[in-house]
């Protein structure tokens, strides 16, 4: 039945590159206005379930398939963890920027990319997972 709809495909075509640019543009203005990790995420994975309402839950798993959703899901979360122990380990708080960079400015900055990157990435990849979920695609078949 979709394969009938050539108009909404080719036009999701041609929107899918540029939500997935305003996705990441949404991840890296966060740190300096509205945005961040969780919005970039949901904009990225939504691009994901776009493509795979279109164009097959098969097809699109081939572009992200199972496993390394489960890989992004995982280096999510430890880019976020990571980033607070990194901060306990030299000698600051969990999660206190302050001390990651020379001064705490640029501390507070990076600690901000790493995080927010952290929640992008498991966002993205927890759509994703999900939406294949509930499709009946999960990938555990493998």
């Amino acid at each position: 039945m979709m394969h009938q709809k050539v108009v909404l495909r080719v036009v999701s075509k041609l929107l899918i590159p540029p939500i997935l640019l305003f996705a990441l543009y949404v991840q890296w203005h966060g740190d300096f206005g509205p945005g961040g990790g969780f919005q970039a995420g949901v904009i990225f994975g939504s691009a994901f379930v776009l493509y795979a309402i279109l164009f097959g839950v098969g097809v699109a798993r081939r572009v992200a398939p199972p496993w390394l959703m489960r890989l992004c899901l995982v280096a999510g979360v430890l880019l976020y963890g990571g980033t607070g122990v990194a901060s306990l380990l030299l000698g600051g708080n969990y999660l206190d920027y302050n001390v990651l960079a020379h001064d705490p400015l640029h501390g507070q900055h990076l600690g901000i990319i790493l995080v927010e990157f952290g929640v992008g990435i498991t966002v993205a990849a927890a759509m994703i997972t999900i939406f294949n979920v509930f499709a009946g695609q999960s990938g555990d078949e493998e």
